[in-house]
């Protein structure tokens, strides 16, 4: 061990470094994703063909060899799409996060405080979910997909009544509108307060469910709630929904 350690190089080293910063770079961007159900799959044929290597099943053996032989081929059909958008996420942020991180977010939640207060004023109702640490990529991939900047037009032109869109919710991730009219999950066994709605029983389910932070407008009062860890806090004021996304917000790290 000593004299593999006395030989080991500087570029050695730099290497050993890039190939694991690549692969922690790799496993953030399939996090959330169906590719880690389809990873885990293809890491289960992997054991199963060693397996059938070491007991000596040579019809597995051979039909797992044939498969793992054109490997490649077999990746990139199943994770295209995700290997096209982590093309995309790693083109619009390549690798380390800029030092804007916290002006683009301020910029963030500023344009969705500026438009929950519109459409609470114009009694337009609305579900704003925002993506932390849990993936919501499952929800995102039954929406619409949209992938465009936060603006405080383009989100009350979504939830507008003669948007088709404007059904569901719309999730932010990684600082952009991912997708809209996303169906949230609704847990009919929780027990809540009768004058909450759809939305905010939507809101409720997927807090409690994922570290999401889920603001709600509603339609019927014009008021604003903010839902988090499957508690909602009622009827926030601008100060208060700024200042509350601020804490529970901060600028990303990765």
């Amino acid at each position: 061990m000593l004299e593999i350690l006395g030989n080991i190089r500087l570029w050695d080293v730099l290497d050993i470094l890039i190939v694991a910063f690549i692969i922690y770079r790799i496993i953030l961007l399939i996090k959330g994703t169906r590719a880690v159900q389809m990873l885990i799959g293809l890491v289960v044929v992997l054991g199963l063909y060693i397996m059938s290597l070491r007991v000596g099943f040579f019809t597995l053996h051979w039909i797992l060899n044939n498969f793992i032989a054109s490997m490649i081929l077999v990746i990139i059909v199943i994770f295209q799409d995700d290997i096209r958008r982590a093309l995309t996420r790693v083109g619009r942020n390549p690798f380390i996060s800029s030092s804007g991180d916290k002006l683009e977010t301020v910029e963030m939640i500023e344009a969705i405080v500026r438009a929950c207060l519109e459409l609470a004023d114009k009694r337009v109702g609305a579900l704003i979910v925002v993506e932390r640490k849990t993936g919501l990529s499952n929800y995102i991939e039954k929406g619409v997909l949209v992938d465009g900047c936060i603006r405080k037009e383009t989100i009350i032109s979504i939830f507008q009544p003669t948007s088709p869109i404007h059904d569901g919710a719309i999730i932010v991730q990684e600082g952009r509108i991912a997708a809209a009219a996303c169906l949230l999950p609704l847990d009919t066994n929780m027990e809540v307060t009768d004058i909450f709605g759809t939305r905010h029983r939507c809101a409720l389910s997927l807090s409690s469910q994922t570290d999401a932070v889920v603001i709600i407008v509603s339609e019927e009062r014009g008021t604003i709630s903010l839902a988090i860890e499957g508690t909602v806090r009622w009827n926030l004021s601008e100060r208060v929904l700024r200042d509350t996304l601020l804490k529970l917000l901060p600028p990303s790290k990765s």
